[in-house]
């Protein structure tokens, strides 16, 4: 009888380390919202499924801010004003409440419950109107009920069901009294001191193992040596200084590992490194800290073996081993497409569906590559069940348990699937990537990013010159950030300053990649730990430490397309990677008071290959909900002439429209598109006439009973830039 396939989930808990080193204070709240609704909820679904296990892969620093607000020692400017009375708030403190409580999904986490939607429209839903003139709409009673709604929004499914009191407060729905608003700050307390307790009991009973990453959440292979980049972006610019410090990833991985026993009592004996970033000295500096395995992505192995995945991609499902010197470690690839599914696609799905495909792909993929021995699904823990409806409760306890009953399959951890199976082959070298396009270009290569590896450099060459005990304690790698050292106070504040600065978070959110309107906080924070450790030192601060480093585009301009994408036209964002080398416009910068329509439209998107032009429009909350029945939306492209596309609900091909001396006429060629949770759309660069670096500019409308009722933007259209085929020689970045 065939061995059954082990299936693994690992969910990698993380968020930024958003504590401020001087006041102590946290700048954003996130890590206090996603610890009540999901780091909760996803150990809190595991304990209760019969059958279920997994693995859960808790970054330190992120632990270290769980401990701080189970303990009551954090504060956040969310937090402060959530529990503040309305009656001793000033108009700021309202205005805040107005611009930040209504941050959540709105398909998910504010349309189900009417007082919270209520107090949306009674906001001005979004509109382009100043925030200031609503407050004369929110007496105390709305600003306390908004206060409640969006705490209690932020609270998981498993959460409610083991807290009563939570869901009376659901269930009261509003007129909320300042007894109600203590006794969810009250449950939430306890939530928070039940998660890492909770962690530890499913690790003790068996159903999860707990894996952990290097402390800061660093990218491991920049910091053994910048020039690692270059081996997958030949063509990237890298920074003027040469960061080469293997001894800083080594600090980052024993630190993490030494907080990890100190927060359960044990040691973990996995890693996922970062961002799934891996390279040779890398990995030998995991295996060198006795861990015994860690995991990436498929894309390393596809550049790391000669014949790639193989038919069927049958050399992605073994596990494999690494070789450093007289260690081995484990290595485990992630299946990309089955990972995106659920971080990505099945949360417009209903759940029994979704679970029914899922498990579907994986009992079909057993029949195909019989010899498999392990399928391992890799994706962020937190941020997908905003998407989902309660909070993805229904679809994993279903997922967990439909796995667990087929014969065929069963759910494992990476320990145990080493345990069962050796490996297919010892690796002596790996391609050095991540689990984005298998390279580092998020996070190095772009002026901003450089700037601010050039700025980190500068800050530990400082700290070294000034002492040669701090230069020792940095060259060993093994103290810097052990939460049993006793080292001097301000040595270990310049240690963990420093290593702070090479957290991956900051760079995300640096060069044009991703965009946040929080990108400007997360620039502040980074410099403050650069400038924290000139303060430490005695030394003047360079001036550039006060200046921002994320520059500020035209309005509304993110980026520009950095590469060839050919995107599935089905209204839906399958995948992580099917719009990222796209342009980007954010159009809630190009709307007005004009329309009230115009604040449906969040993000534009837009590509190419050598076929055709590629559009999606993304809305506040999915456009299959917000827009009304007969809207129509429409697509203009202004080259010598002007064309358009219009769509309604649903899918089709749309008829390419000219604009001439009489009006519209059709063009002769079709469009395809699709309107569900995005709308997109493809036009062909042949039928209006493109060429290489040509003038392409674009705006958007929205018709609704014959009488458009939004435009964006309301004045000058949008620049597009259209490099042609060539643009894959002119970039490297994505």
């Amino acid at each position: 009888m065939a061995e059954p396939l082990s299936i693994v989930f690992l969910w990698h808990m993380h968020q930024p380390y958003y504590k401020e080193p001087v006041r102590g204070e946290y700048l954003l709240p996130w890590t206090y919202l996603h610890a009540v609704k999901d780091y909760y909820d996803m150990a809190a679904i595991v304990a209760e499924t019969p059958g279920a296990k997994v693995v859960f892969n808790l970054v330190p620093s992120l632990l270290e801010q769980i401990r701080d607000y189970a303990g009551g020692t954090a504060v956040d400017p969310f937090l402060v004003r959530g529990k503040m009375a309305p009656a001793d708030m000033t108009d700021e403190d309202r205005l805040f409440l107005l611009e930040n409580f209504f941050s959540a999904n709105r398909q998910r986490m504010i349309e189900p419950y009417p007082r919270y939607l209520e107090l949306l429209y009674l906001a001005g839903d979004g509109a382009a109107t100043k925030l200031s003139d609503r407050l004369r709409h929110f007496r105390e009673q709305e600003l306390l009920d908004l206060q409640v709604w969006f705490f209690l929004s932020w609270t998981g499914e498993a959460a409610r069901r083991r807290y009563p009191a939570l869901q009376r407060l659901v269930d009261k729905g509003r007129h909320f009294s300042p007894a109600d608003k203590a006794l969810l700050f009250t449950t939430h307390r306890e939530i928070l001191n039940e998660i890492i307790p909770l962690y530890r009991r499913l690790h003790e009973e068996g159903k999860a193992e707990l894996a952990v990453s290097p402390y800061f959440h660093p990218i491991l292979p920049l910091l053994c040596d910048m020039k690692s980049a270059q081996t997958a972006m030949p063509k990237a610019t890298l920074p003027a200084l040469r960061f080469r410090h293997p001894e800083d990833a080594r600090a980052q991985v024993t630190g993490g590992i030494a907080y990890f026993k100190d927060t359960f009592g044990f040691e973990p004996v996995g890693m996922w490194p970062s961002e799934g970033s891996v390279s040779d000295e890398a990995l030998s500096i995991i295996a060198e800290s006795g861990l015994k395995w860690a995991a990436t992505d498929e894309g390393v192995l596809v550049h790391t073996l000669a014949g790639g995945l193989g038919p069927g991609r049958e050399n992605l499902y073994h596990p494999y081993a690494f070789q450093s010197g007289e260690r081995r470690l484990g290595l485990f690839f992630r299946d990309h497409a089955l990972s995106d599914l659920i971080g990505f696609t099945y949360s417009q799905w209903d759940a029994v569906r979704a679970v029914e495909d899922f498990v579907g792909r994986l009992l079909d993929l057993h029949r195909r590559t019989p010899n498999a021995k392990v399928v391992p699904v890799i994706l962020d823990g937190e941020n997908a069940w905003e998407y989902y409806p309660d909070n993805g409760h229904t679809f994993l306890s279903r997922l967990y348990g439909a796995i667990a009953s087929e014969k065929g399959l069963r759910l494992a951890t990476f320990s145990e699937t080493l345990d069962r199976s050796a490996p297919r082959q010892v690796l002596q070298h790996v391609h050095p990537g991540s689990w984005i396009n298998a390279n580092y270009g998020i996070w190095v290569g772009h002026p901003e990013e450089n700037l601010g590896w050039d700025y980190l450099a500068r800050a530990r060459a400082a700290v070294v010159e000034w002492d040669g005990e701090v230069a020792n304690l940095l060259s060993s790698g093994t103290m810097g950030l052990d939460p049993t050292a006793t080292i001097d106070d301000r040595r270990q504040q310049l240690c963990r300053a420093l290593y702070a600065a090479e957290g991956s978070d900051w760079f995300w959110w640096y060069g044009d990649d991703h965009f946040s309107p929080h990108s400007d906080r997360f620039d502040a924070l980074f410099r403050k730990y650069l400038i924290h450790v000139y303060t430490l030192l005695g030394k003047e601060v360079p001036r550039e430490l006060y200046q921002p480093i994320k520059q500020k585009s035209p309005a509304g301009f993110v980026r520009e397309p950095a590469a060839l994408i050919t995107p599935t036209i089905n209204g839906l964002v399958t995948d992580y990677f099917e719009w990222l080398a796209a342009g980007l416009y954010d159009l809630t910068k190009q709307a007005s008071a004009m329309h009230a329509a115009e604040s449906l439209l969040q993000s534009f998107f837009y590509g190419f290959d050598r076929k055709n032009l590629y559009f999606r429009i993304d809305g506040v909350s999915s456009l299959d909900r917000s827009l009304q029945p007969g809207d129509s939306l429409g697509v203009h492209l202004l080259t010598e002439r002007e064309w358009r596309v219009t769509m309604d609900m649903g899918a089709g091909e749309a008829r390419l429209q000219c604009k001439g001396e009489t009006g519209w006429s059709d063009a002769g060629v079709a469009c395809p598109w699709k309107i569900a949770r995005v709308c997109e759309v493809a036009v062909p660069i042949d039928a209006i006439n493109l060429v290489p670096a040509g003038k392409l500019f674009a705006y958007l409308t929205l018709v609704r009973g014959q009488e458009e009722v939004g435009r964006w933007p309301t004045d000058a259209p949008m620049v597009l830039k259209y490099a042609g085929p060539d643009i894959e020689l002119e970039n490297w970045l994505i």
